[in-house]
């Protein structure tokens, strides 16, 4: 059963609140997360992280921002209900969610249908584009973009083979994909292809089919929680070659879980996650401090996460169209919708904290490799690499 949560500048956090009827004027946001299920240690810092975009900016011109949020349970099919509840019941103006791939893509297919604007929390695979245009754009980074980053950075230290063991899911897919896409080119062969369940306990038999190809390296294509499985499996085998993921795994709870067994892990990220450790000449630093400012104030707590950066990044993009869209028509109507939507794809130089986006018509992702930079799992913290 899905729970409601409605979040207004004052009140904040991750709390439960009886649903006040919104003005005419309000600007509706309907968001979708996993705040319970395998997915809950994404889900979470999402939620957290719109909690900040709110206290960060709740009005614009005249017009209130209103946040409904619902938990899916790390469950896409409830994930497609909760989307089809915040447009037919909540008449929400633009959906945001949710915490895996499997979920996303159930919330785009509601958004194509019902011609209501999404901005994806999670990299999704490109949304076909019907004859009503495109209505979902995707936030984080592209997979094939962060998997380069690591295929290179696994050429520089020397690996010539890699086994690869991922979720048994579109999101492993993606990575798999990535992975076959840029290996070759840099001479780096791939010995397996094994999977699991996200809700998977162990994956004995997995890591001894890695280990019997004696991959100089592994690289994972799991996230949050989860992902952390194959490598205790792998230290609990000995393995000593190099440890390699995404940037999926990017959160206390991966970092908490794995322990002694994900040290040492290298994988890409967005600039947020080492902000300090930028350049003051980076162009995220600025606002990725903000950000930090706003999640303690909003969370009474520090961010140490990479993923709440991503509903907060979401929620510039959608302000920064939303300022224009309300030059077209009134919040609540198809009219707007569609405003909204054509404003959101034609985004241009919104600087967030993972990104500076720039979304065109007809593509999914709207980020350059400004985006990236590669980080080590070193002493429970993650180091920038140069």
């Amino acid at each position: 059963m899905s729970r409601m949560h409605v979040l207004t500048a004052s009140a904040l956090g991750m709390l439960c609140f009886a649903a006040s009827p919104s003005t005419a004027a309000d600007i509706t946001v309907g968001l979708v997360t996993s705040l319970s299920g395998p997915g809950a240690s994404i889900g979470i810092p999402y939620a957290k992280g719109a909690a900040a975009g709110v206290l960060y900016l709740d009005t614009i011109g005249n017009n209130k921002i209103r946040l409904i949020q619902l938990d899916d349970a790390s469950d896409p099919s409830s994930a497609t209900r909760d989307a089809r509840k915040l447009v037919e019941e909540e008449k929400v103006d633009i959906l945001m969610g949710t915490s895996g791939v499997p979920g996303a893509v159930a919330m785009s297919t509601v958004a194509v249908e019902t011609k209501t604007p999404m901005i994806s929390l999670t990299p999704i695979p490109p949304v076909t584009v019907g004859p009503a245009g495109q209505w979902v754009v995707s936030v984080p980074q592209p997979p094939a973009m962060m998997v380069a980053g690591v295929v290179e950075r696994m050429k520089k230290d020397g690996v010539k083979t890699a086994g690869f063991i991922g979720f048994s899911d579109s999101w492993g897919d993606l990575v798999y994909g990535a992975l076959m896409k840029n290996a070759p080119t840099n001479q780096i062969d791939v010995t397996t292809n094994e999977r699991y369940a996200r809700a998977d306990t162990s994956v004995t038999g997995q890591t001894l089919k890695i280990i019997s190809t004696h991959p100089d390296a592994v690289i994972t294509g799991g996230s949050g929680t989860p992902g952390a499985l194959p490598y205790l499996a792998l230290a609990e085998r000995g393995y000593k070659g190099g440890l390699y993921g995404t940037h999926a795994l990017i959160n206390p709870d991966f970092v908490r879980v794995g322990g002694a067994a994900v040290e040492g892990v290298i994988a890409p990220t967005g600039p947020v996650v080492v902000a300090e450790q930028l350049p003051d000449s980076y162009p995220t630093k600025k606002i990725a401090l903000a950000f930090r400012e706003a999640y303690q104030k909003a969370n009474n707590a520090p961010t140490n996460d990479g993923f709440s950066a991503y509903a907060f990044d979401a929620w510039l993009v959608f302000a920064d169209a939303a300022k224009r869209a309300l030059a077209q028509a009134q919040p609540g109507t198809p009219e707007f919708r569609t405003a909204l939507r054509d404003a959101i794809v034609n985004t241009h130089d919104v600087v967030g904290t993972h990104a500076v986006y720039n979304f065109k018509p007809g593509e999914t992702f709207g980020v350059d490799e400004r985006a990236r930079v590669m980080v080590k799992l070193a002493n429970a913290k993650w180091t920038l690499l140069p």
